[in-house]
């Protein structure tokens, strides 16, 4: 029999089936490799962590020191929990992972195995002395004193400023060593020295006391030859006294601008510290705030720029020593600042401007001559300061109602005109203007206007309430800029809200601010329209 004929192309379509087939396979192969090769990964890494599992605990350390033999380490000393040791090295553990302060790795033959991240948690303690390169004197929580020694990271020349008085390190106590600087927010953001750009002649209606203040504070900075001269001292401080919202903090920034112009020093250093913000539950932290404030001043007087310490609501600071109910820490808060007054006398450029509107609550040592050698009161605006303060906020650079530059003429008529009848509106003697009525003891009555308790916030605020009045105006279509009719509109609001708080808090409060003493005080309260 003959073999039988095989069609060629069944045999080309059996060898396509076949390559499609090899082509599967190989693929699959693929697959399964990479699988198997993800599968063996992930067994060393399970092994990796069964290991980790099976190792003994390591126990934390901290570095004091470093031992050394022919200039190679050879051991370390550290602080292990309360323990101070000395402790092998490791030869994995390289010279250059370790310095004091680090946080050692220790296995439990007490080797060191490792090295972990810096510690950098502490105690909370305050400098109150460098005493070498390497060393520094601190205060602990509890007021005892403590040599400690500096992490490589404090020592001078790895820091960009040097460790200063007051300064406050985290340390641990145990291993007596002082790990690092904490940036603090409290009394560092009071004690920040502001530089004013405020002058004199943007200060409105206070003449006479603005006089005062440079006849007390400039003369003896511009003109000190005279004044040794004469063999007078330059006065310590100034203190500011008067109702509230009239000027007090303008003039302290003013005072300090006009120093640094006067000496043709650039820019002065003012402190604006607020006296409630040093008030401290922690007994010795306010008297160490104020020692720190006193200690950065000098500093800047040393650099032979003027400095000007501001302390506003200064009745909270300085209270009268024995008039606390339940407290009693003006007792030693009114020692220290009287102090630290007292230590500025060899300073040349320091001025020291008190403010309060309660000179009643201030302790008497205070207010001795020697510490706050000038008292000057800055009172309310008459209606000559009320004009002058007005023309400060109504500038020509305002926009001015079209109808009003009309009728008056020109700009500077027209702002004449309307602050003439904001003027006269707030200081007319109407029944429109009365807010309280009191009673004498001898049975005598008077009534208390609102212009007797005008301040020059409150006059800025009605120019400030008129703005927005003429913006809200405008927005509706309507002219635009400021006008009479809204500055006397503004003056109408504020009177009204004036009343009702007069009227919804105590009416003595207020009458207190005018130095009256009345027997009954009655709020006049007018119906709305």
């Amino acid at each position: 029999m003959g073999r039988a004929k095989v069609d060629p192309l069944v045999l080309v379509g059996q060898v396509r089936q076949l390559q499609a087939e090899a082509a599967s396979l190989a693929a699959k192969n693929e697959r399964l490799a990479a699988g198997l090769k993800r599968a063996k990964q992930r067994l060393e890494q399970v092994d990796s962590q069964l290991e980790k599992l099976r190792q003994p605990p390591l126990s934390y350390a901290v570095c004091t020191g470093l031992f050394y033999e022919n200039k190679q380490l050879v051991a370390l000393e550290a602080m292990v929990g309360a323990r101070r040791m000395r402790l092998a090295v490791h030869p994995s553990v390289t010279e250059q992972e370790i310095n004091a302060g680090s946080q050692l790795l220790i296995n439990s033959s007490q080797v060191v195995v490792g090295v972990s991240e810096p510690m950098n948690m502490g105690e909370a303690v305050y400098v109150s002395e460098r005493l070498d390169s390497e060393r520094v004197l601190v205060t602990t929580s509890s007021g005892s004193s403590k040599v400690l020694q500096l992490a490589p990271g404090l020592q001078r020349e790895n820091l960009e400023q040097p460790l200063r008085s007051g300064d406050m390190l985290c340390a641990h106590l145990e291993a007596d060593l002082a790990l690092g600087l904490i940036e603090r927010t409290g009394v560092q953001d009071l004690i920040v020295p502001d530089s004013p750009n405020i002058s004199f002649e943007e200060i409105g209606g206070l003449a006479d006391a603005v006089s005062a203040v440079r006849d007390a504070i400039e003369l003896p900075f511009t003109h000190p030859q005279l004044y040794r001269s004469y063999n007078l001292s330059a006065p310590k401080g100034v203190l500011l006294y008067g109702p509230p919202g009239c000027g007090k903090t303008l003039i302290a920034k003013a005072v300090a601008t006009s120093l640094a112009h006067a000496r043709g020093q650039g820019e002065a250093a003012f402190f604006n510290i607020k006296g409630p913000e040093l008030l401290d539950k922690y007994v010795g932290e306010s008297e160490r705030q104020i020692r720190t404030i006193f200690e950065q001043a000098r500093r800047l007087a040393d650099e032979q720029r003027p400095v000007v310490i501001f302390f506003d609501e200064m009745e909270a600071l300085l209270r009268r020593r024995g008039s606390g109910i339940s407290s009693d820490m003006e007792s030693t808060i009114v020692p220290q600042m009287l102090a630290e007054i007292d230590g500025v006398e060899a300073l040349n450029n320091v001025v020291i401007i008190g403010a309060t509107n309660r000179e009643d609550m201030l302790d008497p040592a205070v207010l001795r001559p020697g510490r706050l050698d000038v008292k000057i009161y800055i009172g309310r605006p008459d209606k000559l300061a009320a004009g002058e303060i007005l023309a400060k906020h109504l500038t020509g650079q305002l926009p001015i109602a079209s109808s009003e530059l009309a009728r008056a003429g020109s700009r500077q008529d027209a702002l004449q005109i309307m602050i003439g009848a904001t003027v006269e509106a707030l200081y007319a003697s109407s029944h429109a203007n009365e807010i309280l009525e009191i009673t004498y003891v001898n049975g005598a009555c008077r009534k208390v206007y609102a212009s007797e308790l005008i301040s020059g916030a409150y006059l800025a605020a009605v120019v400030a309430r008129a703005k927005t009045l003429a913006i809200k105006r405008e927005l509706a279509g309507a002219e635009g800029g400021i006008s009479t009719s809204l500055l006397l509109e503004a003056v109408a609001q504020a009177g009204r809200e004036q009343e009702e708080l007069n009227a919804s808090t105590d009416s003595e409060g207020w009458l207190r601010q005018l130095g009256e003493r009345p027997v009954m005080v009655r709020s006049v309260k007018r119906a709305k329209h």
